[in-house]
């Protein structure tokens, strides 16, 4: 399973953007069950943000997101999007997109992470 994530970039506090991770593979649409977003900043650890069902297409946020962003898929293209909105400077990060196979938590367990894309947020 590979993941490409796509989408970040620099906006004014208050902005939306939409973050984009396409995934390709021979295995992916057997392998996946989930997939999610992550974002990190430097010197701490990797947060957990977003994450879906690949087939029943069920949702789970981090508390520090919910009502601000969306995830969401299209199956079809094997991807999934992260839509941003009313963005505020704590939300600058690298955020990766990640896959995963197991039926624990949305938060946890993911196998397979795509490269990061930058975000930042100017107050």
């Amino acid at each position: 399973v590979q993941l490409q994530a796509s989408g970040g970039g620099l906006v004014q506090a208050g902005g939306s953007l939409r973050l984009s991770c396409a995934a390709s593979g021979p295995t992916f649409n057997t392998y996946t069950s989930a997939m999610g977003w992550f974002r990190q900043v430097p010197g701490k650890e990797r947060e957990f943000v977003a994450a879906i069902t690949w087939s029943g297409g069920g949702t789970y946020y981090a508390d520090s997101v919910k009502g601000r962003f969306t995830i969401f898929r299209a199956n079809a293209k094997n991807t999934v999007y992260l839509q941003m909105n009313s963005l505020k400077p704590e939300d600058s990060a690298v955020y990766f997109c990640a896959a995963r196979n197991t039926d624990s938590p949305l938060q946890y367990d993911y196998g397979f992470w795509g490269q990061g894309t930058q975000v930042t947020v100017s107050s």
